[in-house]
């Protein structure tokens, strides 16, 4: 199972009984599911460095995963802060009553033994929050989208320059799915030639239990800026360009006429100095899918193409991590169900370290650039 699974099976039937009932049923229904894992996660073996880390806002439930990698990679969770009681209720029953609730962001902050810090608040506050972070000498991981404005794309490329401290992204449909690590590595195989242009197809179900911030446009910033952070992600890794533009964009209300600050469409065009991209992000998952969304992604090179099938592969083999190549020497399919995924080990090693492995931070940050610009320059469908 990946990150972002339904929590089926006896191996998730206990931590699922713990939870509140309407998490549970959002995390059926969205995608939003608290953890893959049903005990405690651990370091992974053969992890040489350790150190301590916080949490600071759980207002997505992608901060489990988050937390998760960190903890795999030799990360040792030290405290936390939240303010709402249901948050802090379901993160102790995940991580224990002896992780540490601070009192104040401040009291994590000056902690000189905390080394960095995962968060996920509403998101048009994770940026000011990871520059908080990095102007107190520390590592900062953020859910996306970690940026909502250009403004705050400046000011923490600023930050960055000036503090030498990381703000990483966690770009999960990448990092934390098992299909597209491995597709990145038969790409840097060379297994389909020169990669030369991506498609993403990015459909996602709005379902039951959002927030009020999940419908306004100005504090999740857009569709693009939000579910298209991921796909701008993979479209500069899989092509590898370092500089890129964008084309065209559009996005739109078309059914959400009560939402009227919701997005529930978006497409854009971005090329680049590796190749070209295609992003389509929706909230039209169908109530009849057995998954959060149909997620697809295309790789095409010169040598030949992959397709992944991440979340389900309908009318065909269960589960999710499934894909498909074809070049040379034919056609196959792989299923990456069990390929490790390296970005919690490589970003613990890269703060202690000080390497670039698990995430390039120019790449990371031109991601966001491309969906804020796509989602300021877009244009409505004439539908809309």
């Amino acid at each position: 199972m990946d990150r972002r699974s339904i929590l089926t099976g006896a191996g998730l039937a206990g931590f699922a009984a713990a939870l509140p009932p309407e998490v549970f049923a959002q995390s059926q229904s969205s995608g939003n599911a608290p953890s893959e894992q049903a005990a405690p996660v651990t370091a992974e073996p053969g992890v040489t460095h350790h150190i301590d880390f916080a949490v600071i806002g759980l207002d997505h439930a992608h901060i489990y995963s988050m937390t998760d990698a960190m903890i795999r990679g030799g990360g040792v969770l030290k405290a936390f802060y939240a303010t709402d009681p249901k948050q802090i209720d379901m993160f102790r029953k995940r991580y224990g009553n002896d992780v540490k609730l601070a009192r104040s962001e401040d009291e994590i902050l000056s902690d000189k033994s905390i080394k960095a810090v995962a968060g996920a608040p509403i998101p048009d506050l994770r940026a000011p929050l990871g520059i908080r972070v990095m102007r107190a000498g520390k590592d900062y991981l953020g859910d996306k989208p970690a940026i909502t404005t250009l403004t705050q794309l400046a000011e923490v490329r600023k930050a960055v320059a000036e503090t030498k401290r990381k703000f990483a992204i966690m770009y999960s449909e990448r990092l934390e799915v098992r299909a597209a690590v491995h597709a990145g590595d038969l790409v840097q195989q060379g297994q389909i030639g020169k990669v030369v242009q991506t498609i993403n197809i990015a459909p996602h179900r709005v379902g039951g239990g959002r927030p009020d911030w999940f419908w306004d446009k100005a504090r999740y910033g857009g569709i693009l800026t939000d579910i298209g952070s991921h796909q701008a992600d993979q479209f500069l890794f899989y092509t590898g360009s370092k500089k890129a533009r964008v084309v065209a964009s559009q996005t739109g209300n078309l059914n959400w006429k009560d939402k009227p600050r919701f997005e529930d469409f978006g497409d854009m065009i971005a090329t680049g100095d590796g190749g070209t991209g295609y992003i389509r992000v929706d909230w039209f998952t169908p109530d009849g899918l057995p998954t959060w969304g149909d997620g697809r992604l295309f790789i095409l090179g010169t040598e030949g193409y992959i397709e992944l099938r991440k979340y389900v592969d309908i009318a065909g083999r269960p589960g999710g991590n499934h894909l498909l190549i074809c070049d040379k020497k034919g056609v196959r399919y792989i299923d990456c169900s069990k390929v490790h995924l390296p970005f919690g080990p490589q970003f613990i090693a890269d703060i202690v370290e000080r390497t670039s492995v698990a995430q390039d931070q120019e790449q990371a940050l031109l991601a966001a650039e491309l969906v804020l610009t796509a989602q300021k320059n877009a244009t409505r469908p004439v539908t809309a």
